[in-house]
């Protein structure tokens, strides 16, 4: 081989080499050289504002979770819930006996002792005159099977035997009086007041045949002779009932 033809050889071997060095340079500046392995990869979006703004919401979010976790839950209202009421006692009753309570049961007891008109008799006792004053006793006899009571006014009026009314019922006088208590066979009278004739200008009643009579506590009514009774002076009174007979 002659020396030209070695040298043309030498001469594009170079060139390749040269050629190749500068595409490798090229290449290197194209990806940024070799600091570019340690630099942030591009596919990594950056960080903005926006996301700052989700982050701290997270976060809030996050601790107002804790927050409510750690308080009282609140009602519907906004109210913090009030301490359970104490159960109530079986059935609903209360468990302290009501004011009234005693009284209620007290009434129904008497109510059940009380003497009907069906299980007495009644009966006009003799006249008592004196100074000035009339007073007939009404008599009250238990005539049932067992004991019963007694206590206020019987309602009183005089009537004639057709029903009509002489004057005006009696009017009550003096207090109430205890609670009489009548075994079988006992009595209780209440006593009917007027005054005697001439002693006042108020002219007398029309004299009456019959007595009505409602006995206290009672709504049912009994009925006596009047023997004539005979109202003057306006004054026709009853007292409330007292343990005994009278006339």
């Amino acid at each position: 081989m002659s020396l030209t033809t070695k040298a043309l050889g030498r001469g594009r071997r170079v060139a390749a080499g040269s050629l190749i060095a500068v595409a490798a340079l090229g290449l290197t500046a194209c990806e940024g050289g070799p600091d570019a392995a340690s630099r942030p990869s591009s596919a990594a979006a950056p960080v903005t504002s926006q996301d700052t703004e989700r982050g701290s919401g997270a976060q809030s979010a996050g601790g107002s979770a804790q927050s409510a976790a750690a308080k009282p839950q609140s009602s519907a209202n906004g109210r913090r819930p009030s301490a359970p009421a104490k159960a109530a006692s079986p059935g609903g009753k209360p468990t302290a006996k009501s004011p009234g309570a005693t009284e209620s049961q007290a009434s129904a007891m008497t109510a059940s002792d009380r003497c009907n008109a069906a299980d007495m008799s009644l009966r006009l006792g003799r006249s008592d005159i004196g100074a000035g004053n009339i007073r007939y006793p009404l008599v009250f006899t238990n005539k049932g099977k067992k004991a019963c009571t007694l206590r206020g006014y019987p309602g009183v009026s005089l009537i004639q035997r057709d029903g009509s009314a002489v004057g005006k019922p009696a009017t009550r006088e003096g207090g109430s009086g205890p609670v009489v208590r009548l075994q079988p066979g006992q009595s209780a009278h209440a006593l009917l007041h007027t005054l005697n004739e001439g002693v006042s200008d108020t002219p007398c009643w029309d004299r009456s045949q019959i007595v009505f009579v409602y006995p206290p506590g009672s709504k049912e009514s009994m009925t006596t002779g009047s023997a004539g009774l005979r109202v003057c002076g306006g004054r026709f009174d009853v007292t409330a009932v007292e343990a005994g007979a009278l006339g």
